[in-house]
């Protein structure tokens, strides 16, 4: 797992299958991202079987089967998509494609998952949201940095038991490295990802909605900027927004490509709740200086705790995405959450967008 770079980090747990050999198969396709190791890796430890993979890039799918040996590769996305043993299509496509792909996906009758951001443009959140319900199959998006996190998501899940009372405020920094020499050309040009607050700002909406208990939220202000690339002119190193969401929590958040080279990990994200019985602070990849990652910090009104969730949590996302499946249930995450994060991304890039151009 590669620790100084977000865009190669796949995270590895323990397995725990949900489903026997053979009763839960899917494919890879669209290597475009490196997180698409981090979504196989997940559905794998909860029994799935992986029975193709697809890229239009031979060295791309060379090096992707050194990893899964399992995987038949296929020259033609049609062998995926005409298969019936195939019940899910996992991808992380170039940003600006991966709403026309899942629908092709749905349409052949498989659920999607795929990589944030799941969409670069609002007017793709609106042709998925029709084909899901046409299809009745799941559009399912990697929010890895709740879903693939121990301690973001045992976070989650404290906080619906209560623990800390109704959220009041949550605020989120999510610094990220960004490794210029090494990303592909599409990574600097908004019309491809989308904008630094439709793409990795996906992220911290899904989680700021997870923890709020909200259904949606209000972008009071946003902003983007390109502060330290002018030989990158497409890129925006800096968002920041502020929202509200449905229940009255409110949220500040701010990504970046600001990590500095001398921390061990590709980024010190960090999440601040307050409740109306307690505050819990989230050290997700690192506790800088400190060493160890996965940490909760915890004052309540029986005192101050830290909890340790690394390697004691698992992931418990992907098997529950597997049940969801195959039950018709919404137990690892409805879709209109998934839908609404990416939603709210994106509005609020629009307005970043024109305050930036004014």
């Amino acid at each position: 797992m590669a620790r100084s770079e977000g865009m190669n980090y796949a995270p590895k747990g323990k397995s725990e299958p949900v489903v026997g050999p053979g009763e839960f198969k899917f494919a890879a396709a669209h290597l475009d991202h490196g997180h698409i190791y981090g979504q196989c890796n997940g559905l794998i430890e909860a029994g799935a079987e992986m029975k193709y993979v697809f890229d239009t890039d031979p060295m791309r799918l060379k090096e992707f089967c050194k990893s899964y040996p399992q995987a038949e590769p296929v020259d033609d996305i049609r062998r995926i998509l005409d298969d019936p043993e195939i019940q899910l299509v996992s991808a992380a496509a170039i940003p600006c494609d991966r709403g026309p792909i899942g629908l092709q996906v749905l349409d052949a009758g498989k659920h999607y998952f795929t990589d944030k951001s799941p969409f670069t443009t609002l007017d793709q959140l609106a042709d998925a949201r029709a084909k899901v319900k046409s299809s009745g199959k799941k559009y399912m998006v990697y929010y890895a940095e709740r879903l693939h996190q121990e301690a973001g998501f045992h976070a989650g899940e404290m906080i619906k038991d209560g623990i800390i009372g109704d959220v009041v405020q949550v605020l989120i920094m999510a610094p990220h490295r960004l490794s210029k020499d090494k990303r592909p050309d599409w990574f600097f040009e908004k019309d491809k990802y989308g904008g630094i607050l439709t793409d990795i700002g996906s992220h911290q909406f899904e989680q700021f909605l997870t923890y709020a208990g909200a259904s949606d939220a209000t972008v009071n202000s946003a902003r983007v900027e390109n502060f330290a690339s002018p030989d990158k002119p497409g890129l925006e190193d800096f968002g920041e927004a502020s929202l509200t969401a449905d229940t009255g929590a409110s949220c500040y958040c701010r990504v970046d490509w600001f990590t500095p080279d001398g921390l061990s990990f590709w980024g010190d994200g960090r999440v601040f709740v307050v409740g109306k019985k307690g505050t819990m602070e989230v050290r997700k990849y690192c506790d800088v200086t400190r060493g160890g990652s996965d940490k909760i910090f915890l004052v309540d009104g029986e005192g101050e705790k830290l909890i340790e969730c690394k390697d004691q949590v698992a992931f418990p996302f992907f098997g529950q995405l597997i049940e969801d499946c195959l039950n018709g249930t919404e137990t690892a995450m409805t879709q209109e959450h998934a839908f609404k994060a990416a939603e709210i991304s994106m509005v609020a890039q629009k307005m970043a967008d024109e305050a930036r151009a004014n």
